[in-house]
């Protein structure tokens, strides 16, 4: 069986709390950008949430590289300097890279920047070289809700892929044919449940 490893994370734990991203920045000696984003879903301090009294919704959105099984970014580079691991990690090879940038503006899901002070493209890389050790990415390891689960989303003994079938799980952009390895579980008012 072909391995493919992913995250699944539970909307109704993650708080916004932005402690993924800034273990991102830790793990990776970042100072400009982050492999992964935090977004309001369905409003902020500045904007109305979703829905109608009582049934009012809010929610957070974290936005790492999808580590797409058909990556657009890969498709998009003119060196080669992305390329997809047995694994379906998701790299870039910096010593290939160019820095012209087409990547990002293929990426769909915005997964991608260019990392200013160090003059490279960055994004996400699932900690690979924590995985390689037998360890979860920093992200997953400093969720202090425990909103994310790292595994092979292909095995289906795997607990990331039980607890996302047992959630109804998603994945962002599904119509754009790009395999997502990113699964998000809807929080309980998006699924109809009740408290």
């Amino acid at each position: 069986m072909v391995t493919q490893y992913g995250l699944v994370i539970d909307l109704d734990r993650c708080t916004g709390c932005q402690t993924c991203t800034i273990a991102c920045k830790m793990e990776h000696g970042l100072t400009g950008v982050s492999g992964i984003r935090v977004e309001t879903v369905g409003g902020s301090h500045r904007d109305t949430p979703d829905g109608e009294y009582p049934t009012l919704s809010m929610s957070y959105l974290p936005v790492p590289c999808m580590h797409c099984g058909e990556p657009p970014c890969a498709a998009s580079c003119p060196t080669d300097a992305i390329y997809k691991r047995d694994d379906g990690i998701v790299l870039i090879d910096e010593e290939k890279c160019n820095q012209c940038q087409a990547c990002i503006k293929a990426c769909p899901y915005d997964a991608l920047a260019f990392d200013s002070p160090n003059s490279r493209v960055w994004k996400c890389n699932l900690c690979a070289h924590r995985v390689d050790q037998g360890l979860a990415p920093f992200c997953v390891s400093c969720c202090e809700m425990e909103a994310m689960l790292f595994g092979d989303i292909a095995d289906p003994s795997a607990i990331a892929l039980q607890w996302a079938s047992q959630r109804n799980s998603y994945t962002l952009k599904p119509e754009l044919g790009t395999q997502p390895s990113v699964r998000y579980c809807p929080p309980r008012l998006a699924r109809g449940d009740e408290g």
